[in-house]
């Protein structure tokens, strides 16, 4: 999956700069957007304050923050994947039974994500070095190095959880947090000087200010902290044994509602949907505050306004905008349905789905309890989106809503689709994610880069209608739901058919 990162991350970044000349040709549009940008302090605490007006600037701020978070992402799943995860499905004991050393997993897990980190580095810095080397240097550097401080952060949480999810989880909450006091202290004050921002990794790679002065100086913060966090994930990996933890699991009794399948689907993945509903309030809220400033967003630049109406549709450009980030949230929200509806591969991988299917439990009974949580989780979500957004827009509850709502179609069409190939098609489970995150790339980056309408019909959600502004158009909608329901009853016909799956 590597390979894919680096081509997505790379292709996202330097394709932007295309994007911004598009946007803006001349100096006055960018200096205009700049100040803008930078006078709103909700687009401050998103994307970070525009530190100056040329085009490199201009990417840095848009992307920068963004590429950053999502190479921290690449980076603990790696880590974790190469580490914990082989401990928990029993690899990782057999292949300590040659002659490996004891740090060699978190060795070699390190060096995987050093060279994805390395990659994207030199990715942006070959794309964007025609607009100046040493700041284009400067940005791949800033965003590679926040991947490795991440990825030993994974390593460390990898030595003090048992699971792989576990480690996942704690990772991610430490991303969370990083990325909500660079939010805060961005809104507070518009140079990124705020305390709050240089307490956050990704704040360090806001303060690089690459196109903007490139501050060489700030780039020891993360190396130093990858330095420190792999230090100490060495010094535990020492000290227990292989699938153990410094943080042992609190095993219990099966009482009350987790003795059934549906209440130990629950139990398993209620931390989880907490955390992603309280993510999905937080970002509705924050977004919801920029809805009335849409059009100062955009000025009295035509072609942003293009990009907009292609996002949200061809209504007023509030309308739209609130459709581009109803349209936003339901990608996202489809990655934590695959994930949800993934638990069941996870589940039966690592060997604990044959001591309950070894009950009283049939498979789809099992099953169902992991999809309820998938299916209805979602949906949730995108509630709390809505309420968000209508707290911080304080207006139009049933249009917010709506906006939301009709993007649950889509959702649950690829969450569908990861329980056929579940189902199915086990090895190939994981395609559920490529598809997941082929449709978040095309909504994210098509419509700014004015791909052709036929590759924008290849995600589910270009086909769904763009509320508030349009007419709702019921025929999409039905067809996707059907669809949906199509693909769950296959993957479960497929599941009751198969033996179970052991790696």
């Amino acid at each position: 999956m590597l390979p894919v990162w680096v081509l997505v991350l790379g292709t996202v970044v330097v394709s932007g700069a295309g994007s911004v000349d598009a946007l803006y040709g001349t100096r006055a549009e960018r200096a205009e957007v700049a100040a803008s940008m930078t006078a709103n302090s909700s687009l401050r605490s998103l994307y970070g304050p525009v530190f100056g007006d040329s085009t490199g600037a201009l990417v840095a701020w848009r992307f920068g923050v963004f590429a950053a978070v999502l190479a921290a992402v690449m980076s603990l799943v790696v880590v974790v994947r190469h580490t914990r995860e082989e401990e928990e499905t029993g690899r990782q004991e057999m292949l300590s039974a040659a002659v490996v050393g004891r740090r060699a997993p978190l060795t070699a897990a390190l060096l995987a994500a050093l060279a994805g980190n390395t990659a994207i580095a030199l990715a942006v810095t070959a794309g964007l070095a025609g607009r100046g080397a040493g700041s284009a240097l400067a940005l791949g550097l800033a965003i590679g190095l926040t991947g490795t401080v991440f990825a030993t952060a994974a390593a460390v949480a990898a030595q003090l959880t048992e699971s792989a999810r576990s480690a996942k989880g704690l990772t991610a909450a430490v991303l969370g947090a990083a990325f909500v006091l660079r939010a805060a202290g961005d809104a507070g004050r518009a140079d990124g000087g705020s305390v709050l921002t240089w307490l956050s990794p990704i704040g360090w790679a806001e303060n690089v200010r690459a196109f903007a002065g490139d501050r060489w100086w700030v780039l020891p913060l993360p190396v130093a902290a990858t330095l420190v966090q792999g230090l100490a994930a060495y010094a535990l990996a020492g000290r227990r044994d292989v699938g153990m933890g410094f943080l042992p699991a609190r095993p219990g009794p099966a009482r009350g509602r987790i003795a059934t399948a549906g209440g130990l689907a629950w139990r398993l993945q209620r931390g989880s949907l907490a955390g992603w509903t309280l993510g999905f309030l937080v970002a509705g809220t924050v977004f919801g505050g920029m809805v009335e400033g849409a059009a100062d967003l955009v000025g009295e630049n035509e072609r942003a306004r293009e990009v907009f109406t292609r996002m949200g549709g061809a209504q007023a450009l509030t309308d739209a905008f609130v459709s581009a980030l109803a349209g936003l949230f339901g990608m996202v929200a489809a990655l934590y349905a695959v994930g949800s509806v993934l638990r069941l591969h996870g589940e039966e991988t690592s060997q604990r789905a044959e001591p309950v299917l070894a009950n009283a439990v049939g498979r789809l009974r099992w099953a169902a309890g992991h999809l309820v949580v998938a299916f209805a989780g979602s949906a949730l979500l995108l509630c709390a989106a809505g309420l968000g957004m209508h707290l911080s827009y304080g207006r139009d509850f049933g249009a917010v809503m709506g906006a939301v709502a009709v993007q649950l179609p889509a959702v649950w069409l690829l969450g569908a689709l990861a329980v056929l190939l579940h189902g199915a098609v086990p090895r190939a489970a994981v395609a559920a994610w490529g598809a997941a995150g082929l449709s978040v790339a095309i909504g994210w980056v098509g419509p700014a880069l004015d791909l052709p309408r036929a590759v924008l019909d290849l995600s589910p959600f270009g086909h769904l209608p763009k509320l508030p502004g349009a007419a709702m158009a019921w025929q999409p909608v039905l067809v996707l739901l059907a669809g949906a329901a199509l693909l769950v009853a296959a993957g479960l016909a497929g599941l009751r058919r198969r033996d179970l799956v052991t790696a």
